[in-house]
């Protein structure tokens, strides 16, 4: 079973270390999303890495923050990103603890926002 590098999403490809998740914050979001926030930094290494952060105040049931980073790391495996560190933030509720912790609506509408933070990372990589 061989599976393509370049859409899997081993350890190499996510950001884990707080250090490397300060470097990025400390830059100005490239791209907002009526929910989410996106920070890039350009890197050295041969492949974009990908951090995620869905604040428990944002997302307040574990159910609705697992949906946000199984999309998120979904689509980061499918798109086409240059040598980046990227991380999205949760910046805004995505529901409240009366509404159910995760719908089809909810699905599609983080797919819809995700897709757009990414796109818009990819075509950079198409202008170089």
């Amino acid at each position: 079973m061989s599976e393509d590098r370049s859409h899997s999403y081993a350890r190499d490809r996510r950001i884990v270390k707080t250090d490397d998740f300060s470097s990025v914050f400390r830059l100005r979001p490239v791209y907002r999303t009526a929910h989410f926030v996106l920070y890039a930094r350009s890197t050295q290494l041969s492949h974009a890495r990908l951090g995620i952060v869905a604040a428990k105040r944002f997302a307040p049931r574990a159910v609705t923050r697992n949906t946000i980073k199984r999309v998120a790391r979904e689509l980061f495996r499918q798109s086409d990103l240059p040598a980046i560190d990227c991380i999205v933030r949760l910046s805004r509720p995505v529901n409240s603890k009366a509404e159910p912790a995760t719908t089809v609506n909810l699905k599609a509408q983080l797919r819809t926002e995700l897709t757009e933070l990414l796109a818009s990372q990819s075509k950079l990589k198409a202008r170089e």
